[in-house]
C-alpha cells in the first residue's frame, strides 16, 4: 500500500516507518525536520511539512491508500490545539484527494473511554498536568468521527518503548479503572498496520494495552 505518515519523527511514528516499510509499503512521512529522521529506505519518501499548513503536504495525498497518524506535541504547554487544528486540516485534505482510510493514535482516558487510564491518571495527571492535552485530543477525535472518511481510533494505554511483542488486548472495553494499564510504542505501530487489512473497526474507536 502507499501511505501516508504524520508524525513520523515521534517514537510511534518512527516504529509505524519502520514496521511499514518491513511490510512492503512504500511511505511517504511528513515531518517539520526531515534531519530528525535517522534512516533512509528505497520506498520512504520524506516530506517537510507541518499539519497547520495544508499546503505543504496536501499535494503528497494524491495517490495515498490511506494516513496514519502519531501527531503529537509537546505535552506541557499550557494551551494547545495543534491535534484539533491539525486534524482537521489532515481530514479536509483527504476529502478533497479522496483518500478515505484513517488510522490516528490519541489516548485512553478520552470521551466514552474516561477514567479508563487509571486512578493516577484520572485523579492527578490528567486534571492537574495534561488537562489542555486531552481537551485537544477529545476535540481531535470528535473532528474525526463527524468526518466522512473511513477511520480507526486507537486509543492505547501508557505508552513505553519496550519491545514489540504481537501480543496484547483490544477492543471497546480495554483499560482499568483503578491501574494504569500500558503498551509498548511497537505494538501500538503493529497494531495500527494490521488495520490496513480488516474492517472490524471501521469507523470505530478502539483501546490497546497488554
Amino acid at each position: 500500500m502507499n501511505l501516508l505518515v504524520i508524525g513520523g519523527t515521534g517514537k510511534t511514528g518512527r516504529e509505524i516507518i519502520k514496521q511499514g516499510l518491513s511490510q512492503g509499503h512504500v511511505i511517504t512521512a511528513v515531518v517539520r525536520n526531515p534531519s530528525n529522521v535517522k534512516f533512509s529506505h528505497a520506498n520512504l519518501n520524506i516530506l517537510k511539512g507541518n499539519v497547520l499548513v495544508p499546503a505543504s503536504y496536501e499535494r503528497s495525498l494524491q495517490g495515498q491508500d490511506a494516513v496514519l497518524s502519531a501527531l503529537g506535541h509537546k505535552k506541557f504547554i499550557i494551551k494547545t490545539s495543534v491535534l484539533s487544528q491539525g486534524t482537521k486540516n489532515i481530514i479536509t485534505a483527504m476529502e478533497r484527494n479522496n483518500v478515505k482510510r484513517f488510522i490516528c493514535i490519541t489516548s485512553l482516558g478520552i470521551n466514552d473511554s474516561k477514567f479508563k487510564l487509571g486512578l493516577y491518571y484520572t485523579l492527578f495527571t490528567i486534571p492537574f498536568i495534561l488537562f489542555f492535552y486531552f481537551l485537544d485530543k477529545s476535540k481531535q477525535e470528535k473532528l474525526i468521527m463527524n468526518s466522512k472518511l473511513e477511520w480507526t481510533i486507537v486509543r492505547p494505554g501508557q505508552l513505553t518503548n519496550g519491545k514489540k511483542r504481537t501480543i496484547y488486548k483490544h477492543g471497546k472495553n480495554v483499560g482499568h479503572y483503578v491501574l494504569t494499564k500500558m503498551i509498548s510504542r511497537a505494538d501500538v505501530a503493529h497494531f495500527m498496520l494490521s488495520l490496513l487489512s480488516t474492517n472490524t473497526y471501521l469507523k470505530k474507536t478502539v483501546g490497546l494495552t497488554y
